[in-house]
């Protein structure tokens, strides 16, 4: 159902000039309307208050005041504000009419921005801010509901200025004054309901962090909760949240939310310096997103949905005794399909999952697999095996045998045949495992002879003739090559080469090797200083060589400053032996480092950067 259908004001004629057309959306203090300007023949947006709120003087005073107030702004990047007045006791506010959606609509569709594209939207909002600040008006609920975007790509700011008793997701102190919006409040505005330029950095600051990693920076059951968390907690970094933020927009956000407002920019307009610097240090620029797909304008919050709550009607007693019959009906067949099942499933345990497996010996691999499958059973393959009665390539061995009961679905392990005996493999038995080996195969051993080996240990066959798999009639003798260890090998100066190259050196002679690493003021880091055994040394392939590698210069740890006030900073780091080379990344900030380098461990002396905004 249409809800503009009811509402009393659409098609109604305000102040004789405005004729309203429709509902744009519904808020806690006031709806918004679209009409027709009908002196200047213009499409307008008329904020109308909500009835309750119109019997209050106090109210009605606030709400003309501030419109008056917000309709001295003149801005591209704010939502004008052409006229204000009252109609049969219903105070109105006419307002630029912008086409488009809401940047929370924007972010609901996206779920985060770009960074470059953060960037193109707070253009718009903090120039908007910041005209608003050079005005000496504070707008007090900085949040994406209040920025619009539309369709080529402009941004506009909203109700500049409005008190907004709004229950849920505002607060009010105790004299009713508005804070804002709970996720953007500014710590002074929880704490004693403060508000000057700074508390809308704060929320700015709140806003960036949102389109760079789609949520806002606190989260909590209530409204308080949310405020309080402020009190105690900095904002995190947006690039502990969302990956690819670079660490100047880290700067920037933290800036603008810090804690105390002394530490934050003056002033939008401050802020908007800072962000231009810091965009055209990192060159960000891009285009302000485009819209979602259907989207719709929205001036204030978003319209409430309806609830509808349909009764049931009362049962009358035929459909109960209908109900029961069906009951006991369906009760019966459950009964029947039970027993059914339960006399299938006694069949199946006893008889129905078990077949007999069928002989697959001397059937090739393919028609063994064929077989089993078609007795409802899967073939498993063990490794082939000598046979003097069954052909190579064909099944030698069946477990288990022909004629078992199995159940549907086993497996059948299958070898096949390799035909007659073949000299088996000797490579690196002893000669007493060989001579073993031999016999079972109905061989003997033969004349043994040694060699060296880089592969096969020492007293280990290196090979054997026939060679392994070589089919050979019973009772021939087989001669076998045993392994001596490897060529001795003589140790290489190394002295003086790079680690790696060290190492390659002495593996490629089949040599082992280790290191030591000790500190050097004279040999650069990684280079060999000496080794143990030392250049000329025979020694056995396999042996171990020990390099003493350098470490160079002593490294000690450079202390983390990052979030400290420079002074403090310079001095931490030079008090740990390091010289400090401080560098203002951009004008605004409270003169905090927000990256240093190089970090990690360097030597005493070296010259650490540390940027500050």
């Amino acid at each position: 159902m249409d809800t503009t259908l009811s509402d009393p004001m659409v098609d109604r004629l305000l102040d004789g000039r405005y004729a309203v057309e429709s509902r744009l959306a519904r808020g806690g203090m006031a709806s918004v309307y679209l009409a027709t300007d009908t002196r200047l023949d213009r499409r307008v947006a008329v904020k109308v208050m909500h009835p309750g709120l119109a019997e209050d003087p106090d109210f009605v005073a606030r709400f003309n005041r501030e419109a008056r107030a917000s309709a001295r702004l003149s801005h591209p990047d704010i939502v004008a504000v052409y006229d204000q007045g009252e109609d049969d006791g219903q105070a109105f506010l006419v307002m630029e009419y912008v086409p488009g959606a809401t940047l929370r609509a924007v972010l609901r569709d996206r779920g985060r921005l770009t960074a470059a594209e953060a960037l193109a939207v707070m253009d718009h909002v903090l120039a908007a801010l910041g005209a608003a600040h050079e005005a000496g008006l504070v707008h007090r609920d900085v949040k994406p509901e209040n920025v619009l975007v539309t369709a080529d790509g402009r941004v506009k700011v909203a109700d500049f200025g409005l008190a907004r008793a709004i229950a849920g997701n505002h607060l009010t102190v105790a004299d009713g004054a508005l804070l804002g919006s709970p996720a953007y409040l500014a710590p002074e505005q929880v704490r004693d309901g403060t508000a000057d330029a700074r508390t809308d950095v704060y929320a700015a600051g709140i806003m960036l962090f949102e389109l760079l990693t789609g949520r806002t920076p606190y989260a909590g059951e209530h409204a308080v909760a949310i405020a309080n968390q402020r009190l105690s907690e900095d904002v995190p970094p947006p690039s502990s949240i969302a990956s690819g933020v670079p660490a100047e927009l880290d700067a920037l956000v933290l800036a603008a939310t810090a804690r105390e407002p002394d530490d934050r920019p003056a002033d939008a307009g401050a802020l908007h310096r800072s962000m231009v610097a810091v965009r055209n240090r990192l060159d960000l620029h891009g285009a302000v997103p485009a819209l979602p797909t259907a989207a719709t304008t929205a001036l204030i919050a978003p319209r409430q949905q309806d609830t509808l709550v349909v009764e049931p009607a009362d049962p009358v007693a035929p459909v109960k005794r209908k109900r029961r019959r069906r009951r006991g009906l369906i009760a019966l067949a459950i009964v029947l399909v039970l027993a059914l099942l339960a006399s299938g499933a006694g069949w199946y345990l006893a008889v129905g999952r078990y077949t007999t497996t069928p002989s697959v010996l001397d059937l090739n691999r393919n028609a063994a697999i064929t077989k089993l499958r078609h007795a409802g059973l899967k073939a498993a393959w063990l490794p082939s095996v000598y046979s003097s009665t069954v052909g190579a390539g064909l099944v030698a061995v069946q477990r288990p045998g022909p004629g078992h009961d199995v159940r549907k679905g086993a497996t059948v392990s299958l070898a096949l045949s390799r035909g007659p005996d073949h000299v088996p493999n000797l490579r690196r038995m002893t000669v007493a495992e060989a001579t073993a080996a031999l016999k079972s195969a109905q061989l003997k051993i033969g004349a043994t002879t040694q060699a060296y080996s880089s592969s096969v240990a020492t007293g280990r066959i290196i090979e054997s003739n026939p060679s392994a798999g070589a089919e050979i009639t019973p009772g021939t003798a087989v001669s076998v090559v045993v392994s001596k260890g490897p060529p001795p090998v003589t140790v290489p100066d190394v002295h003086g080469k790079p680690v790696g190259t060290a190492t390659s050196i002495l593996t490629n002679l089949g040599l082992q090797v280790t290191r030591t690493d000790r500190f050097s003021d004279t040999v650069d880091a990684g280079i060999v200083m000496s080794s143990s055994p030392g250049p000329g040394a025979t020694l056995s392939k396999g042996a171990t060589v020990n390099l003493v590698v350098s470490k160079g210069p002593q490294l000690f740890q450079v202390p983390d400053v990052t979030g400290m006030k420079i002074d403090r900073a310079i001095q931490v780091i030079e008090q740990a032996g390091f010289r400090a080379n401080p560098q203002r990344a951009y004008p605004g900030g409270p003169g905090k480092v927000f990256r240093q380098s190089p970090g990690g461990k360097q030597p005493k002396g070296t010259i650490i950067e540390l940027d500050y905004f």
